[in-house]
């Protein structure tokens, strides 16, 4: 049903939207949970936070509520409209939002194990990498080695965890990562053929003039696999 009046809209944002800004900044803080990745369960959870969030509101600031939402039409409107988004913003936004932080913080100091938001170790490591090498072992035992850089993407929940290398270096027989594949576009790894991924981080050291080798500890040297 779509609300035709001031009034309904006013009651839907109240009734709806504070367990949503909830729900988000709760999952924003805490990361979402395995029981909430169904949509259905995520819009439960939504509900049941407007509503008692609503209720708290009725017992508190009731009277005060149904007098600055209910009669009136859209001249009385017009002169409460600074009251009537102040009470918008408190109740449906930051309300909401500080009862989701509370419950973080009440959460993280009973929990001794520390917790990342992230839904995933990878969507923790790739949301926060800068550019590195990338070492990969498929399942068949093949080595795949390619620059993590700026045009590169990795995907993140809830999506497959591939990733694109947006260039693609040779891995030597040693396990080194050798020199840029010549015409190299870069390499694209599908979830299911990932057996193993190390990160890399790039050399340090001052520029050379011919391409060099890199071991997946981390020796310096510069980037490898590159001209300069």
């Amino acid at each position: 049903m779509v609300p035709s009046t001031v009034q309904q809209l006013a009651v839907l944002l109240v009734m709806v939207l504070p367990g949503v800004i909830y729900q988000a900044v709760r999952e924003r803080l805490r990361g979402p949970r395995p029981s909430e990745a169904q949509a259905e369960s995520r819009l439960l959870r939504a509900v049941a936070a407007s509503a008692v969030l609503d209720s708290l509101y009725a017992v508190v600031a009731g009277p005060w509520l149904v007098a600055l939402v209910g009669g009136g039409g859209l001249d009385d409107l017009a002169t409460r409209t600074r009251r009537l988004g102040l009470a918008v913003l408190v109740l449906v936004v930051a309300v909401p939002a500080a009862v989701a932080w509370a419950e973080a913080r009440w959460r993280a100091r009973r929990e001794p194990a520390r917790r990342r938001s992230a839904p995933t170790v990878w969507d923790h490591v790739f949301s926060r990498r800068s550019s590195c090498f990338v070492r990969i072992r498929l399942k068949d035992g093949a080595w795949v080695a390619g620059w993590y850089g700026s045009s590169s993407c990795a995907a993140v929940y809830p999506q497959d965890r591939d990733i694109f290398l947006q260039a693609q270096y040779a891995v030597l027989p040693d396990g080194r990562i050798g020199p840029r594949l010549e015409g190299t576009g870069g390499v694209y790894i599908p979830k299911d053929s990932i057996d193993l991924l190390g990160l890399l981080e790039p050399p340090r050291a001052a520029a050379v003039s011919r391409p060099v080798s890199v071991t997946v500890s981390g020796d310096t040297g510069d980037r490898g696999g590159t001209d300069r």
